[in-house]
């Protein structure tokens, strides 16, 4: 069946309860797809949802192998199929260097970015093959730190690094089978996490100082993602990288 016979494509977008999830999950929804929103806890995916009829709020901790194989299950069961994976859940981790981090935090960190990313991704791959050849795209969410390191971030920097191996890995061992996949390196969409480190009010620079750094509305970051997933299936994003104007990523000192 053509795309153009389906009344909206399914995407699957993880950490939909805040942040840059909820803005593209509300925006793919304003945009027709269907969507399936995951998350932790139920309340802030409703809100999200606000009432949506294409909107499913699966309540989903992405380190659980079991929960995430109920989410799919769930998709599946809903829409019959899963045309694109937002894998978006992430969390900033602790502040620390490598000779601080504790191992337990350590664990937590990887657990949530890279594990919950992989467990995700696997996930959709099977839905995506068992309906190819159509397939379907995975956009991962990477950050300015897959690229450059904020100080005392070695453990979210490290993940992030990571996952453009991911990224890399699910594009090539997904070409047999139509599935496509692409990484989105946000730097300062203006949401409760960029507060939480300070951007606005001063975040820790290179040198030890602080200084408040520019932000750009996190619908602009939403924008972008849907950029990625509107492509044919004949062309991939596989890199995007978008920042706030004048934000201190290419200079850094």
């Amino acid at each position: 069946m053509s795309q153009h016979h389906t009344p909206g494509r399914v995407a699957v977008v993880t950490g939909a309860g805040s942040g840059i999830g909820r803005a593209v999950a509300r925006l793919m929804l304003a945009e027709g797809y269907r969507v399936v929103l995951a998350g932790r806890r139920e309340e802030p995916l409703l809100e999200t949802a606000a009432g949506h009829r294409q909107a499913l709020a699966v309540p989903c901790d992405v380190t659980v192998p079991a929960d995430v194989e109920r989410l799919f299950a769930a998709a599946l069961e809903q829409w019959e199929r899963v045309d694109v994976l937002f894998n978006n859940a992430g969390v900033f981790g602790p502040a620390a260097s490598v000779d601080e981090i504790t191992v337990a935090d350590w664990n937590a960190t990887v657990a949530v970015n890279l594990t919950g990313s992989l467990l995700c991704a696997a996930a959709a791959v099977r839905a995506m093959k068992a309906q190819s050849p159509q397939g379907g795209r995975i956009i991962n969410n990477g950050s300015i730190a897959a690229h450059s390191p904020r100080p005392k971030t070695v453990a979210y920097t490290v993940t992030k690094h990571a996952i453009t191996g991911l990224t890399k890995s699910i594009e090539l061992d997904g070409r047999g089978f139509g599935i496509t996949c692409g990484q989105i390196d946000i730097g300062n969409a203006a949401t409760d996490l960029m507060d939480e480190i300070g951007v606005g009010s001063g975040a820790v620079q290179a040198d030890g100082s602080r200084r408040a750094e520019p932000t750009f509305p996190v619908q602009d970051a939403a924008r972008a993602v849907l950029l990625m997933a509107g492509m044919p299936a004949s062309a991939n994003v596989g890199s995007l990288v978008v920042t706030a104007a004048g934000m201190p990523f290419i200079g850094r000192g």
